[in-house]
């Protein structure tokens, strides 16, 4: 199978909507008007006043005495932060600045972007029709980046913008001090304050046809980042080739009929090189690309009740695995901290707490006590640890983080339990619980039993007991009794029960998060297919359709995805992709949190009527994107209980498509080829021994390196030594 092209070319966005390139700490969006502007970002730059400690307020007994008394105020005051100013939140990433090129003459026009170097070419136009290129190309190892044209453009008029100077107002009113620029003979640069936190700086320098830019945080940042540009340039280059040529090696090659699902994951795969690089500053909402006109939303923070985990979800099946580093190394510095918040909340010793909104360095963002105690997110982080470790079999990474987390956010909801009768019979109940953001921080977004939170229970215990035997530990009796005495979701009453948020509460609205589908995806705690689970599947998957995605947002989009290809209709799950791509990105490809305009979500731009439709105010996040392309690794190869499935549901219309490279739990690499809508061979590749029940679409004969095996039912069980690469095709 040959690798598909790894070059596209498209208009340069006009907006600020631009091209994103990136190591993980330093981004750049490129985009163009009259010039080329160069929106600069260094990730982790962070004004840390106002970080709530979390541990330091209420108890959860103390916390379900206020809910149960409706007691408002007493909720509020348990979450505010500390700080009793008016204005803005000061905890807060901040952006960089603005680098402008201007060639006399000539225009900026098109983009190129070439994927298996890692560069992007910028054609310019001049009005006699001559047309000239300038590439930009980046350091995946430094922090620095450099631009390379043509002589025919001349020599550049360059200017620096600092985000601070574009926000003046915002920043006066943060108490941020003015930006502090500089000129040398070669170039320049600006020096961002904070007041209690490290500067930034961006510095710039030129030589012939030839311009770095360089970034850094730290007391001596104006020094080193000046070092950094005139560091040996083709040394740089040589090094940022070979990182990306590893990069295409490992990844999957993918090629679908699709060119709308072909782009997402071209693009996809481009932007997680850049995104969650290896090194790098663990990644955020937007991670290192921020815009310099506005505080990025949400102080571009980590949001763990979903948003990290679409960031990170695809590295494993894309065979990044090296990707989630970042975040694990930011996850073991915390987990003291996750230590004490627990002590502090539950009382627990054994238990870890992740709120889901904080800074780097664990601090709450914001007084959103719903999701402050939203105990999935901690769940969740396990959960993908844990799958970090089937995916690879590194036994070090569980023992060291899998283990802790899973058992912390186990102990965690061992804390919370209480036993009560229900029809006679005695079970276990979560007495307050949460649905990530449904209804709010109201008084009324909490409830008993919230399905959400006992499909995180239900995966987290099935984990414990795989991984206590990985590791060779004994079985906590808990975990049986969690699982034979808690239920798998709450239902809502009536003949026909389906899946509620919580006791008494339907779903009685569009909402963007589809958290009381969490145990068919992401926690996959129950079979949908099972008798007992079916008929209350299917009447949930049919409300949720009927409730619309009048309120959904981008990165919601392929979570309704990978919940359709769950339960078999791929078609569905094709759709909502080209619905993520056609109303929930901008210009540059960029996802959006918001819709391109009012019409597909709530969540848009202000009815535009007969006046021009304002962009300037979009929201990008780096969520929706990776999510997509996890959402098509999904449709490819999936495990479904103790089975992986190869294409378990090929899309009408698409009659070929070839893979090959996907991971999967097993430590194995799968492809396949399908022509005519049938699927002709399955390719499986074993790092270490493992035996693998596989479903691979071929019948119930298949030919296993030319040899007939029967698979009842279509399922194959293979014996695979480390190393071992089989061929599968229809008997």
């Amino acid at each position: 199978m040959t690798t598909p092209t790894l070059t596209w070319s498209f208009p340069l966005p006009r907006t600020h909507a631009g091209v994103p390139l990136g190591n993980g700490t330093l981004g750049i969006l490129a985009w163009g008007d009259e010039r080329l502007h160069l929106t600069i970002a260094r990730a982790g730059f962070w004004d840390h006043r106002d970080g709530t400690p979390f541990s330091t307020r209420t108890t959860y007994a103390r916390l379900r005495q206020l809910l149960e008394a409706g007691d408002e105020a007493g909720v509020r005051a348990a979450f505010a932060s500390a700080s009793v100013r008016q204005g803005p939140r000061l905890l807060q990433q901040h952006s960089g600045a603005r680098l402008e090129l201007a060639f006399a003459g000539w225009m900026p026009d098109r983009a190129t972007v070439d994927a298996g170097r890692g560069r992007l070419t910028v054609t310019f136009a001049h009005p006699d029709g001559r047309r000239a290129d300038l590439v930009l190309a980046m350091a995946m190892d430094a922090e620095l980046a450099w631009a390379e044209w043509d002589a025919a453009l001349g020599e550049p008029a360059v200017t620096l913008i600092p985000a601070g100077d574009i926000q003046a107002a915002d920043r006066q009113a943060r108490g941020i001090p003015p930006p502090e620029p500089w000129s040398d003979p070669d170039g320049g640069g600006v020096l961002q304050r904070l007041p209690q936190d490290d500067p930034l700086a961006i510095a710039w320098t030129r030589h012939g046809h030839r311009l770095a830019l360089a970034t850094a945080l730290g007391g001596d940042a104006r020094a080193t980042a000046i070092a950094c540009c005139r560091q040996d340039a083709a040394a740089a280059a040589a090094r940022a080739g070979a990182w990306w040529a590893d990069y295409w090696r490992a990844v999957p090659r993918i090629a679908l009929p699709d060119p709308v699902l072909q782009r997402l994951v071209d693009l996809g795969l481009w932007k997680q090189a850049g995104l969650t690089t290896p090194g790098g500053v663990a990644a955020t909402l937007q991670g290192p690309w921020m815009e310099e006109y506005q505080p990025p939303p949400w102080s571009n923070d980590y949001h763990f009740n979903i948003n990290v985990q679409m960031v990170y979800g695809p590295c494993l099946a894309t065979n990044r695995a090296q990707h989630l580093e970042p975040l694990w190394a930011m996850l073991r510095a915390w987990l003291p901290e996750l230590q004490r918040n627990a002590a502090a909340f539950f009382g627990a010793g054994d238990a870890l707490m992740l709120p889901h909104a904080v800074d780097d360095r664990c601090q709450v963002v914001g007084s959103f006590w719903a999701g402050t105690i939203d105990h999935g997110c901690t769940a969740w982080v396990a959960l993908m640890a844990w799958e970090h470790y089937r995916h690879t079999r590194d036994r070090r990474l569980l023992d060291e983080l899998a283990w802790p987390l899973l058992t912390g956010a186990f102990g965690g909801y061992w804390a919370m339990l209480e036993e009560i009768t229900v029809d006679g019979q005695r079970r276990l109940s979560l007495p307050v619980s949460t649905s990530p953001e449904y209804n709010g921080s109201a008084m009324n977004a909490w409830g008993r039993d919230a399905s959400f939170q006992l499909a995180a229970a239900h995966a987290v215990t099935q984990a414990l007991e795989q991984a206590a035997t990985a590791l060779g530990r004994p079985a906590d009796p808990r975990w049986a009794r969690l699982r034979a005495e808690l239920p798998p979701y709450a239902r809502t009453a009536g003949d026909k029960p389906r899946i509620a948020l919580w006791q008494g509460q339907d779903l009685a609205e569009s909402h963007r998060h589809h958290s009381h589908l969490a145990g068919l995806w992401p926690f996959r705690s129950y079979d949908p297919a099972d008798p007992a689970h079916r008929p209350v599947v299917a009447a949930s998957l049919d409300h949720w359709v009927k409730t619309g995605a009048g309120a959904w947002t981008g990165w919601c989009i392929p979570w309704a995805a990978i919940l359709c290809s769950r339960v078999g209709s791929a078609d569905a799950a094709v759709a909502w992709l080209h619905w993520l791509h056609t109303a929930f990105t901008n210009g540059g490809d960029g996802s959006l949190h918001n819709a391109v305009e009012n019409g597909p979500s709530c969540f848009g731009h202000a009815w535009a009527f007969d006046r021009p439709r304002d962009r300037s105010r979009e929201i990008m996040q780096a969520d929706a994107a990776m999510g997509a392309l996890w959402a098509v690794c999904e449709l490819l190869v999936q495990e479904r209980g103790e089975v992986l499935h190869v294409l378990p549901a090929i899309p009408e219309k698409w009659a070929e498509l070839a893979f090959d490279g996907i991971r999967a739990p097993g430590a194995v690499l799968v492809g396949a080829t399908v022509r005519r809508r049938r699927t002709l061979e399955v390719r499986v590749r074993a790092e270490q021994a493992v035996r693998l029940r596989l479903a691979p679409g071929l019948g119930e004969r298949v030919r296993v390196d030319g040899v007939e095996r029967p698979a009842p039912g279509g399922i194959i069980e293979l014996d695979l030594p480390a190393g071992a690469a089989v061929v599968l095709a229809r008997g």
